[in-house]
């Protein structure tokens, strides 16, 4: 049978305290048939991702298709696929999106043409029964890449119709360089529609005029205003002295609207235009783009302060002249952003398992260490590299405070790192920069800090990410974004595995998972530099956090049916397993406790999901080891997992090969 999907509009009866409006579920369509016809004010429903069945209130759900379902469980949260959901407008046009449609997509607070390329799931589905993700793998219209984004951030094309009346942006006869004007009439001739136009500025740029252009050719100035960089204005009553207009020159520009002014941020030649153009920030919003001029920057400026004009269309502001060396350049420079073009805020896949030989091993790999920065190196090589389990850090809407941070973090660490496979340590410490900057801590670019301490500051305070652990202490759900593990309770251990150190974190603090993460972060029990509990731990490739986990089926510890108790005095009887919590079904359970040093146990009822089948064993939950964070006398290194073998481990130290003492820097 076929599952039908809902979505939780509102809190009610039966849902659990972590889970918000906004969560999708399912249920299958026999199930929801029987229970409508019994007039059932509660329906049997899912996760996403979960085999527990919670009876929730009918007046909490909504039915969504399968479609609609997949497209809003590539949302981060339920609070954005609620507010997604709600656009139904929005929602419907993505649905009918096809592979090759035309669309405008957001890409870091931009909007750019593009073709859908590809429209399905990012990621393996981890459960069978289980809808994944839809995501929209967008070509953008320079050809020069691809992006992946959820439907929230695609528009089709036919959602801006050119009408009459619109203010546009159009290149007339496939000319490269972009004019404005508005549209005074569509019509259809020989098949085609074109655009009769009331330009701005006719062909010299001296008055306005009329032009025809086919309608692909035109684009609406209100939607898309990045691709206007280009002005051209009068030239007034004579050139300037071209000598005396140089970088940060204070120049007037006279528009129709007026004369405005700015300060010259480049000069050169822009393709497609004829004669030397400036780039200008303006001091007020009265320009067409932030620096950018055919998704090319060449400066950076606030939106609506940039423009392109021609060198004769500036005259200096006499009091405020510059003397910045003049700069002339046929291509785009960017040395003042320290960035290749290589770096363009796109999403760069982590570095296969083929590609690592090449890319991570050897000298000049990895991230570049300087100035006690082996803490965040060695973190964000293991977080990255590799792995895109935290990507939604880089791409999520962020403050426009710290999105300065998040941009350093994409466009100077994480795409040169999975691109060439090296960052160089200027761009670290650009980001930690930022962060003092903005008040986090007065020693970012000079201490040594806690690898958690940064990861909390980047997940929790500037991008404001969702804890993917939750805790569930008897009632209550806590988050968290790392785990820190501690043993109160006296034990035996002595070379102990991390799976048996989370088991007996877990039961000294009577914590279970409420879910499970999508990112386990745990510290070991240590505190501060000198006191380690144990001198050794042995990593555990996998960990298996069935037992873990409350409110779902448990496999029966001798049998492994379903189980029906739990007995926590039996957590500590090596006698049993060396797993540490103990599940038993009844039969077995009665046999275990029949030995006279059991006798006295306790077994409590452990959950058993409604209508689950005895027949049918529990699945197990396991997570797979893919980095380990050392220090030894205050140095941090790593060790990643690379691929999909037990042996594709690869070691990083971002201190190895060092030049010069506390000043140096590192090779690799």
């Amino acid at each position: 049978m076929e599952d039908l999907f809902f979505i939780i509009t509102e809190r009610g009866e039966g849902i659990p305290s972590y889970i918000y409006p906004g969560r999708i579920c399912y249920m299958k369509e026999n199930r929801y048939l029987e229970e409508v016809s019994q007039e059932s004010k509660v329906l049997p429903v899912k996760w996403l991702g979960s085999v527990v069945e919670y009876r929730v209130q009918v007046d909490s759900l909504h039915p969504v298709s399968k479609v609609e379902a997949a497209l809003l469980q590539a949302l981060d949260t339920d609070e954005e696929r609620l507010d997604a959901f709600l656009n139904k407008a929005a929602l419907e046009a993505a649905a009918g999106l096809k592979e090759g449609s035309s669309v405008f997509v957001e890409d870091m607070g931009k909007w750019h043409q593009g073709v859908v390329q590809y429209i399905g799931s990012r990621s393996r589905m981890l459960f069978p029964d289980c809808i994944s993700g839809t995501f929209f793998r967008i070509k953008l219209q320079d050809g020069a890449r691809e992006i992946w984004v959820p439907f929230s951030c695609v528009k089709p094309a036919s959602e801006t119709p050119v009408q009459a009346g619109d203010r546009v942006i159009f290149f007339p006869n496939n000319e490269t360089q972009a004019r404005r004007g508005m549209v005074m009439e569509l019509k259809e001739i020989d098949g085609e529609t074109l655009a009769f136009i009331s330009t701005d500025k006719d062909e010299q740029g001296v008055k306005g005029g009329s032009v025809t252009v086919p309608l692909g050719f035109v684009l609406k100035e209100e939607f898309h205003p990045s691709d206007m960089g280009l002005m051209d204005t009068d030239a007034g009553t004579g050139p300037a002295n071209s000598s005396s207009i140089s970088l940060n020159s204070r120049v007037r520009v006279h528009l129709g609207k007026g004369s405005v002014y700015g300060t010259v941020r480049w000069i050169g030649n822009l393709p497609g235009s004829d004669g030397t153009r400036v780039g200008l920030e303006l001091d007020t919003k009265s320009g067409v783009s932030d620096g950018q001029f055919k998704e090319v920057r060449y400066f950076t400026c606030p939106p609506k302060q940039g423009m392109f004009v021609k060198m004769s269309s500036c005259f200096p502001d006499t009091p405020y002249s510059g003397t910045g060396d003049t700069l002339i350049s046929s291509i785009p420079k960017q040395t003042t952003q320290g960035r290749d073009a290589d770096t363009e805020s796109e999403n760069v896949p982590p570095i296969s398992s083929e590609d690592v030989k090449h890319l991570l091993v050897g000298r000049m790999k990895g991230i570049q260490g300087h100035c006690n920065s082996c803490y965040m190196d060695s973190a964000l090589f293991s977080l990255f590299s590799c792995s895109s389990v935290l990507d939604s850090l880089l791409f999520k809407p962020a403050d426009p405070k710290d999105q300065p941070i998040q941009r350093t973090l994409l466009l100077d660490i994480v795409n040169p790192l999975r691109r060439r496979g090296f960052v160089e340590a200027g761009s670290v410490m650009k980001l930690r920069k930022q962060l003092q900057e903005r008040g986090y801590c007065p020693t970012f670019t000079t201490d040594e800090k806690d690898p958690e301490e940064f990861l909390s500051l980047i997940m929790n305070k500037i991008l404001s990410l969702e804890p993917p652990i939750k805790l569930c202490s008897g009632n209550r759900v806590q988050s968290s974004y790392c785990y820190q593990i501690f043993l109160d309770e006296p034990h035996n251990l002595i070379l102990p595995t991390v799976q048996q150190l989370i088991e007996q974190s877990f039961y000294s603090g009577h914590l279970k998972l409420a879910e499970v993460p999508s990112c386990l972060i745990l510290q070991m029990p240590r505190f501060g530099k000198n006191f380690k509990m144990f001198p050794k731990i042995i990593p555990s490739l996998e960990l298996d956090i069935t037992g873990l986990l409350s409110e779902v089926p448990q496999q029966c510890l001798l049998c492994g049916g379903l189980a029906s108790e739990e007995c926590k005095e039996c957590f500590k009887d090596s006698a049993l397993s060396r797993n540490g919590f103990k599940y038993f079904c009844q039969t077995c359970s009665t046999q275990v406790h029949r030995h006279p040093s059991r006798r006295s146990h306790k077994p409590c009822p452990s959950f058993v999901p409604e209508g689950w089948s005895q027949a049918v064993a529990p699945p197990r939950d396991v997570m797979e080891m893919f980095a380990v964070l050392c220090i030894d006398t205050s140095h941090y290194v790593s060790f990643l997992k690379y691929g999909p073998n037990t042996t594709d481990w690869a070691f990083f130290d971002s201190m190895s090969d060092r030049e010069g003492e506390s000043d140096g820097y590192s090779l690799s």
